[in-house]
């Protein structure tokens, strides 16, 4: 885990686009006493940040983090930025979050590039595009870099700090001091599909809807035996919270970026569930049914839309115990996190740090690898190979996997 150094504050810190990410973000470097430029290219988003931003201070109140008086001087370093001139201009540090659009990034960072002066760092905040990519835009490509937050980012105390191979080390200590600044943890990652939580943490999600597919498991002994292994919430209960339609771009793009590897590739079960508008909480409908409050009322029927019609196993019961359906998952996060860290992505500290706090695992998977022991993790990868109904590459051996534990 990196360390931050102590900064100038207050900062003058832009973001631009005032949406559920930008306002979170524009949040929490009010919080962390920062003037923040806000700018949106739709005059009325900005207005909406805005009252996101105070509805979120409002919360801290309410939890007793912040006084009233602290909420009003907050609101005050607050002021809008009719362009993106004036944003790149006044700021020291910007971070965009505008939509994940390649296209519309390149376009900004363009814009700001042209603006601000050649030392001020500029951070995008996306969660599945190429960093390179979009400091290609710019006449200086050094100063780009990833600031990658997690929604809620007031709240989620995970900021992945994404480097390209052009990104000057001060950039990079610009980013992960202002990261540490706001109270929360920076992990650097490399410019790798994914970067680290959504890659490492894919088979949280693409093993249980394998079992599903397979008709090993149904919804709730998965989510049941998950929860009960010390993760906060299973794995569709979280593919419903996040959407299923999100999860399914996810691992899309992931499939695209990584040749089509077998291990990332999108289950049949979310786009039949996305064809027929069962989206999660949002749509009130997803792997679970929810009543009007959106809380839980019992997992809804899969049987026709799991591949081939397999669906759940006969009676709602599982064939595989939950023992099973626990080493099957964690086995599949940890030897992902070895192949990530052979590409040099990240440390294997810092990807343990980034599954606690970034996706809510009770221990990071060089943890648990060593807990276990290595010849024991590749000994269950191997079963887990030979048992799985639908096994891609997940289970064969990450070749840093298998050269430690050989050695």
């Amino acid at each position: 885990m990196v360390q931050g150094r102590p900064q100038p504050s207050p900062m003058t810190v832009g973001v631009v686009g005032a949406g559920t990410m930008g306002a979170g973000i524009a949040q929490a470097t009010l919080a962390a006493g920062h003037r923040v430029l806000l700018h949106d290219a739709d005059p009325a988003a900005v207005a909406r940040g805005r009252q996101r931003i105070e509805s979120g201070l409002d919360r801290s109140i309410e939890k007793g983090k912040l006084s009233p008086e602290g909420k009003e001087e907050a609101m005050g370093r607050l002021r809008e930025a009719a362009g993106l001139e004036e944003i790149a201009a006044g700021s020291d540090l910007v971070v965009e979050a505008a939509l994940e659009d390649l296209a519309l990034k390149r376009s900004i960072f363009r814009a700001l590039d042209m603006h601000a002066l050649p030392d001020v760092p500029l951070a995008t905040n996306t969660s599945s595009l190429s960093v390179t990519r979009i400091a290609e835009a710019t006449h200086h490509r050094e100063r780009v870099l990833g600031l990658h937050f997690f929604n809620p980012a007031p709240v989620m105390p995970l900021v992945e700090v994404v480097a390209t191979d052009g990104t000057a080390r001060a950039a990079l200590q610009a980013g992960i001091d202002f990261v540490a600044g706001l109270g929360k943890t920076p992990i650097v990652s490399a410019d790798a599909p994914g970067f680290v939580v959504n890659r490492v943490n894919r088979g949280f999600t693409l093993e249980p809807l394998r079992m599903l597919e397979a008709g090993e498991a149904t919804v709730e002994a998965i989510d049941g035996a998950v929860e009960a292994a010390g993760y906060p919430m299973g794995p569709f209960r979280l593919m419903d919270l996040v959407g299923v339609d999100i999860g399914y771009a996810v691992a899309t793009s992931l499939y695209e970026a990584f040749d089509e590897a077998g291990r990332f590739r999108p289950s049949p079960v979310q786009a039949q569930m996305i064809e027929a508008g069962r989206l999660g909480r949002k749509t009130g409908w997803g792997f679970y049914r929810y009543d009007e409050e959106a809380s839980s009322a019992g997992a809804a029927d899969i049987g026709a839309i799991a591949a081939g019609g397999a669906g759940a196993p006969a009676g709602g019961s599982s064939l595989l115990s939950a023992a099973a359906i626990v080493e099957r998952v964690n086995l599949a996060i940890v030897n992902e996190a070895y192949r990530a860290v052979e590409e040099r992505v990240a440390s294997p500290q810092d990807v343990d740090v980034a599954m606690k706090l970034g996706a809510g695992h009770p221990e990071g998977p060089f943890e648990r690898a060593g807990r276990l022991g290595l010849r024991a993790v590749i000994e269950g990868l191997r079963r887990q190979a030979a048992a799985a109904a639908l096994s891609g590459d997940q289970f064969e051996v990450a070749p840093l996997l298998w050269q430690i534990a050989t050695a």
